[in-house]
């Protein structure tokens, strides 16, 4: 079992948008798109603290992004991991993904949410590439 990305899949990190899937309070699965920043083997990713997501982390930290390779869709990458979730009271993180995104991410938040740096930690990486 590895926790680390390969290079044969890093260029995946550069994708626009990751699948983040958490467990809901149902105990299925709720997957929503997210933009992240990748640094080594870890990703982050800034939520509001109105989204559900913070929610099923807060109660259970197990989550999986997911990265899609568009070109080849039988190429992607799996990261299970556990989140951390850390505040971002004056949105420095948010700020770096605005730089990488173009947008102001806290025009999207409701009056009194809150931004957290939600940190994947790779538990097991599944690399796959099934195209040949």
């Amino acid at each position: 079992m590895t926790t680390a990305i390969p290079e044969s899949h890093r260029d995946l990190l550069e994708l626009p948008v990751a699948t983040l899937a958490t467990l809901g309070p149902d105990g299925r699965p709720q997957l929503s798109a997210v933009w992240f920043l990748a640094k080594g083997d870890e990703l982050k990713i800034s939520l509001n603290t109105g989204r559900q997501k913070v929610r099923n982390l807060q109660r259970q930290a197990a989550c999986t992004v997911f990265l899609l390779d568009l070109a080849n869709p039988y190429r992607y990458l799996e990261i299970r991991g556990d989140a951390e979730l850390a505040p971002d009271e004056n949105y420095e993180f948010a700020a770096r993904v605005d730089a990488k995104y173009g947008s102001d991410i806290k025009a999207m938040d409701k009056q009194g949410d809150r931004r957290v740096v939600v940190t994947v930690k790779p538990v097991k990486v599944n690399a796959v590439d099934m195209s040949g």
